[in-house]
């Protein structure tokens, strides 16, 4: 096993386990333990190690908490923020600034670009694209009531769907499979695969021509 390559002030918390060839960039922290707020939702047991697998490049200032997994190839760009019980797919993106939150499952091939928010409890299936300055949510109640722990959840982005710049996706929502979420879109509800939706609220517009779809996906 080749030891991984690192940058300057580079911390590494215990317990983290590092694949073959991996980088890891000036002042970054990997395996970081969570500091919850007294209203926080995240869940508070032990957690397990962080697991980066190879070829991974942990770039300048990111930081990636413990009970997550990076599969292999996984880039996180400078200053992103990976949080617990999160799992990236293998060869996806996660974009410089991109945020992260817990307990969010990215799939194999996605990209995530600069100064996204990805929020807790989210699932991105294979081949996602996430444009800058998306913002995902997943509470209706911002914190008020405290019904709003039953119902918190994240988006649900299908496999091969896109987002455009600076979207806007509301709690709950799923993204159908080859959708496409124009720039500036605010998701109120379900969007069906292969539509395009613009404006706010998102509307149906036409769907997806063929020439851009995913060769493997019906």
């Amino acid at each position: 096993m080749s030891l991984p390559e690192l940058g300057v002030n580079v911390v590494i918390h215990p317990g983290t386990v590092i694949g073959d060839g991996v980088r890891i960039g000036d002042n970054a922290v990997v395996g970081k333990q969570p500091t919850l707020g007294r209203s926080s939702t995240a869940r508070r047991e032990p957690l397990a190690p962080l697991v980066i697998g190879a070829g991974c490049v942990i770039s300048t200032g990111a930081i990636v908490y413990a009970g997550t997994t990076l599969g292999a190839g996984v880039i996180v760009g400078d200053l992103a923020s990976v949080r617990e019980r999160c799992s990236v797919g293998p060869g996806s993106v996660i974009g410089r600034g991109v945020c992260v939150e817990n307990d969010t499952t990215i799939g194999a091939r996605c990209r995530i670009q600069s100064n996204a928010y990805i929020t807790a409890y989210c699932l991105l299936e294979d081949d996602v694209f996430i444009a800058p300055c998306v913002v995902t949510t997943n509470d209706n109640f911002m914190g008020r009531t405290e019904r709003r722990h039953e119902l918190i959840r994240g988006a649900t982005i299908r496999r091969g769907a896109r987002v455009g710049g600076g979207a806007t996706l509301l709690p709950g929502v799923e993204i159908g499979a080859e959708a496409f979420v124009a720039a500036g879109a605010v998701v109120l509800r379900d969007v069906a695969p292969r539509a395009v939706v613009v404006g706010s609220p998102a509307r149906y517009l036409r769907d997806v021509p063929d020439d851009e779809l995913l060769a493997d996906l019906d």
